[in-house]
């Protein structure tokens, strides 16, 4: 039988969204009125994409518009793909690879400068270029080990007067945004959140996913400013000895301060009961466990990729971001699907970078998937170059390219879309 891919239309919806949960191997029961009246009006139906077979669909596709923080604190316009599954019954027939070409095309004539996602597994999207660009890690912290006096959770006299309190989710809908946006001017791999993207953070809609009403809390400093805030979860666990092991979940962290984080972090590690903290995916470089008067009492559970980019316009990539020096790089970029490939200048300044398409001898040789994890500043051309996926056309380049697109503190992409 033949396949069909295209765009669905609004009484497709319900069916669309019954088979992403398949796809997502949740349970197949009938999708409500309720879920479709709340996730209708957030979908764009000109991005959700499906395969029909006989008028059923065996594959989910969409994209959506994002703004992702690049180096330095500018935004690229991204198209964020999600929701993408494909039928157990019909893998391996080409229906990622005709959904994912009709979706980075309309990107392209967009004018995005890049497509980002989460993968779900490590070996799909290199072959449509994608490259991985921004990691995570999960800490466990055994509290009774971290070295933290538990007596005392408020901020120290030398971290300025500040406080943390209790709150509420409809205060982080309040204050939230701010942090939010103030982080990602600070570090790379950030993505934009909409209105309705607190509402689902703070559990001010849900429908299908069970939801566990978090604590809050906020930093401010001795100003009153908001600086930070933590939402976390915790378990009722008691051991046979009639003593606390509870453990707190951390959700979300965000400071925008280093007083605000060692305080929000001090006072998650020390609520009464709670023996053990699992971080959340923060970045591989987090302050987290040097944090500790202890630092082995913090053991990574996860340390993975998060953040793939796919690069559609290289120049509108490179130029936004700023740069640790003054240099100039010739770099020669292979795309088998013809967005990217081409031979581009790169002049750098600490302020910002120029990018265009030049036709001087080339320096570094590398495919648009992994110019995609060198672009947020997170990976290593010299590592590329000794696995081979990269070639120095001129000896040197690899540490050059280093010198000038590496950065600290290392990108963070903090949630799931």
């Amino acid at each position: 039988m033949s396949l069909e891919v295209r765009t669905i239309d609004e009484s497709e919806f319900p069916e669309w969204l019954r088979a992403r949960r398949v796809g997502f191997l949740r349970p197949p029961m009938a999708v409500t009125g309720e879920e479709v009246a709340d996730k209708l009006p957030h979908t764009d139906l000109s991005r959700t994409r499906a395969a029909f077979e006989r008028g059923r669909i065996v594959a989910t596709f969409r994209s959506f518009d994002q703004r992702l923080s690049t180096v330095g604190g500018a935004d690229l316009a991204a198209d964020a793909v999600t929701n993408v599954t494909v039928a157990a019954t019909h893998r391996r027939r080409g229906l990622l690879s005709r959904m994912m070409a009709d979706d980075l095309a309309s990107a392209k004539e967009r004018g995005d400068a890049c497509a980002s996602l989460i993968a779900a597994e490590y070996p799909i999207y290199g072959r449509y270029g994608f490259g991985a660009a921004a990691w995570i890690t999960e800490w466990e912290i055994d509290v009774t080990r971290s070295g933290f006096d538990r007596r005392w959770s408020g901020p120290t006299a030398e971290e300025g007067g500040g406080r943390v309190d209790f709150s509420d989710g409809a205060e982080i809908r309040e204050v939230g945004p701010a942090l939010h946006r103030a982080l990602a001017a600070r570090r790379a791999g950030i993505t934009g959140r909409t209105a309705r993207d607190w509402d689902v953070v703070t559990g001010d809609v849900h429908h299908t996913d069970p939801w566990t009403e978090p604590f809050h809390a906020v930093y401010r400093a001795a100003s009153g400013e908001p600086e930070g805030y933590v939402t976390y979860t915790t378990e009722d666990r008691w051991n046979d000895n009639k003593q606390p092991a509870n453990t707190a979940s951390v959700r979300e962290l965000v400071a925008v301060s280093p007083a605000a984080e060692r305080a929000l972090w001090r006072f998650v590690c020390s609520v009464d009961w709670v023996t053990r903290v699992k971080s959340g995916y923060r970045a591989p470089d987090d302050v987290l466990p040097l944090l500790l008067p202890d630092p082995r009492a913090a053991r990574v559970l996860t340390h993975a990729d998060m953040l793939w980019l796919r690069i559609l316009d290289v120049p509108k990539v490179f130029e936004p971001r700023t740069y640790a020096t003054e240099g100039a790089l010739v770099l020669e970029v292979k795309d088998a699907a013809g967005y990217a490939g081409g031979r581009y200048l790169l002049e750098t300044t600490p302020e910002r970078g120029h990018c265009a398409p030049t036709t001087a001898a080339p320096e570094l040789v590398l495919d648009v998937a992994d110019l995609a994890t060198l672009a947020l500043g997170d990976e290593s051309a010299v590592r590329l170059a000794a696995l081979g996926r990269v070639e120095e056309a001129v000896a040197g380049a690899a540490a050059k390219t280093d010198l000038l697109l590496r950065t600290s503190p290392r990108p963070w992409s903090m949630e799931y879309f």
